[in-house]
């Protein structure tokens, strides 16, 4: 075959180191077109992104020349050292180490590009916490709770 055709669609889902509320409002929207850039930068298709003060839900048309794993560095470390470059926060800002990934079908899209701009809304009721076990066991993901982000109870 002469080229490579592919779709592949990829929720990423990541949180403040420490699930600190480091993310304000007043930087949110900055922060969010700043993601955006990244990902493109990168090659791929940003299709929904909402950074909720503790995490951070990206909806990706990714492109087979970069890996998730890479992405998800360029992402977190780039926009890190722009937050605070840019003094938003009076502490040092740093997402935490790992994330979740997790693959739709392109029926599916509306839905979660709905439910990514809804974060707001949705996180009135849920905390981030449920929120991310509901998505490891609908992926039927296995985990072990120690290898999970550092949750604040």
């Amino acid at each position: 075959m002469a080229n490579t055709y592919t779709q592949l669609y990829v929720q990423l889902v990541f949180a403040v180191k420490g699930r600190n509320n480091f993310v304000q409002p007043y930087f949110r929207e900055d922060l969010q077109k700043y993601m955006t850039g990244i990902v493109q930068n990168n090659g791929h298709k940003m299709l929904a992104i909402y950074c909720m003060h503790d995490h951070t839900h990206i909806l990706v048309g990714l492109s087979p020349k970069q890996s998730i794993a890479d992405l998800v560095r360029d992402i977190k470390s780039n926009s890190s050292k722009w937050i605070n470059e840019q003094r938003f926060i009076d502490f040092k800002f740093e997402w935490q180490v790992g994330y979740g990934a997790f693959s739709y079908n392109r029926s599916l899209l509306d839905a979660v590009i709905k439910y990514i701009n809804n974060q707001a809304i949705h996180h009135q009721t849920k905390d981030f916490k449920d929120e991310y076990l509901e998505f490891l066991q609908k992926f039927q993901i296995d985990y072990r709770p120690e290898y999970l982000f550092e949750w604040i109870d």
